[in-house]
């Protein structure tokens, strides 16, 4: 059978972190086997919906280069891909579980049933709707059948919920964790349709999965106390042989280890934990990777080692290699800590090994925020100039800003360490070569002015730091006569002569 997985989260606002790696994992796999990748929707909690965040996942899974094979508008056998129209299955499926006795109508209250869980906690217990209780409470397993159709009719509230039999033992082979088992008597009655007429996850999640013929279920391991439930349905629908395999994730942990990734750790940490940023009315509430200067490559590659390893103890990995050497298996059992540093030297990493052309587009946008509109061969020259310097997009601006003005400002302290009575000949002399200097390039400088130096016993530490100082202000920035040759000769001469000047006229 072909491999068909699914990532189906919820648009209850931007998506986390850790749900990217969930649908990058889910992606492996998929493309690993030339199976399929869909994106499902699970809306059915209305409560929580949130306007904008469908279309955020998958503008995010879009600018990671993991998109969906199938989603929300794909046409075929399969869809529709949102769970809020999907409602009128649910619930003839709910009603063939009542029908086979393999679930039940529930009436009880809120404030009934939150009597029960009152007096259990006070006997120091925990309330379970289930087996031990089910037939002294409300519900359709405790009433005669003309009692039963008379609640329907007068259209008193009620869910529905799954019976779960006592005295058994729900197993399941999980690709991460090994043999996972629970005892149904520790189990509740879930319940499957809600008084609005909505699902609950359970009972959409496995008919959606068996309606749209998943194979592979990869999610977090917060589910894996849910997999019994899910065993159980598979089981009350007759669906066992074509049930899927699962692969339970561990957690992504706080960047010092102690606790779950929240969403509310990017400001703690002063990092990102979504993708892209998130607009709440307009003002960015939450910042993302690409808003930071993420490569959408450096991100995947950071975010499929975290709970996962390739045989060998390979770091830097393109997308097609992560492809040919996922396996469920090779996941993690425990939590995998989130070191936003590490996520910054991939970041680091890809943005000094990349071709130019291929960060011109990003480079070119940091650059237009800032007002500045160069032509593509100049801000290629700007790539080759500074990207072994940058940790992220941004820094392509923000560390190079004598790039872009000119220099006016200079190290003082620096300054007056390098300067002496024989600084201002010696530079007097270099513009006179610069002058002279027929290619302008970064080669022909250094060739030009060594010789210089060579032939007048000029070390490199009476020069370099005052070119230094002359074209950035500093004596920090990228290699030297790289810098003079993209500033070129007349910038070049005039910044000298602006040092000149300076320390003549303090």
């Amino acid at each position: 059978m072909p491999i068909r997985v699914r990532f189906a989260p919820s648009p209850t606002g931007a998506l986390h972190i850790g749900g990217v790696r969930t649908a990058l994992y889910n992606y492996l796999l998929a493309k690993k086997s030339g199976g399929t990748f869909i994106l499902r929707i699970e809306d059915t909690d209305q409560g929580r919906y949130v306007a904008g965040a469908e279309e955020y996942i998958l503008e995010s899974l879009q600018w990671l280069g993991i998109s969906p094979d199938e989603m929300p508008g794909t046409i075929n056998k399969y869809a529709p891909y949102r769970q809020s129209e999907r409602l009128e299955l649910y619930k003839k499926m709910a009603a063939q579980l009542i029908a086979t006795g393999k679930a039940y109508y529930a009436f009880d209250t809120a404030e009934q049933l939150d009597v029960l869980r009152k007096e259990s906690e006070s006997a120091g217990e925990a309330f379970l709707y289930g087996a031990k209780n089910r037939e002294k409470l409300e519900n359709s397993l405790s009433m005669t059948d003309s009692e039963i159709q008379e609640r329907l009719k007068s259209g008193n509230p009620y869910v529905i919920r799954l019976k779960v039999m006592p005295d058994e033992i729900v197993s399941f082979e999980d690709s991460v964790r090994g043999a996972v088992q629970f005892q149904s008597n520790e189990l509740d009655d879930k319940v499957l349709l809600k008084s609005d007429g909505f699902p609950t996850y359970h009972l959409a999640n496995v008919i959606d999965d068996h309606e749209m013929a998943i194979t592979h279920v990869i999610r977090g391991e917060e589910w894996l106390s849910s997999t019994a439930h899910h065993i159980l349905l598979y089981r009350a629908f007759g669906w066992q042989a074509t049930m899927p395999s699962f692969a339970h994730l561990p957690l992504i942990m706080k960047p010092d280890g102690k606790g779950k990734l929240s969403k509310r750790d990017g400001a703690k940490f002063g990092m990102p934990v979504f993708p892209l940023s998130w607009y709440d009315n307009g003002v960015e509430t939450f910042t993302g990777f690409r808003e930071s200067g993420f490569l959408p490559a450096a991100l995947l590659n950071f975010l499929v080692l975290l709970g996962w390893h390739p045989e060998g103890d390979q770091e830097i990995m393109s997308l097609q290699e992560m492809i040919s050497q996922f396996t469920p298996e090779r996941i993690n059992k425990s939590g995998a800590r989130f070191d936003y540093e590490k996520a910054k030297w991939f970041n680091q990493q890809y943005i000094a090994h990349s071709p130019a052309g291929s960060l011109l587009a990003e480079v070119k946008n940091v650059l237009s925020a800032q007002g500045i509109h160069w032509p593509d061969e100049r801000v290629l020259s700007l790539i080759g100039l500074m990207q072994e310097r940058c940790t992220f997009l941004g820094d392509f601006y923000s560390e190079c800003p004598f790039l872009f003005v000119t220099v006016t400002q200079f190290d003082d302290k620096s300054l007056d360490k390098k300067w002496n009575d024989q600084s201002q000949p010696l530079l007097l002399q270099i513009i006179k070569l610069m002058e002279a200097a027929g290619e302008f390039s970064a080669v022909s400088l250094h060739d030009s002015i060594q010789e210089y130096m060579t032939e007048n016993e000029i070390g490199p530490g009476q020069l370099f730091p005052l070119l230094r100082l002359a074209s950035t202000g500093t004596l920090k920035g990228p290699d030297l006569f790289k810098t003079l040759e993209f500033l070129g000769k007349e910038e070049s001469i005039r910044r000298i002569q602006r040092l000149i000047s300076y320390k003549s006229n303090k």
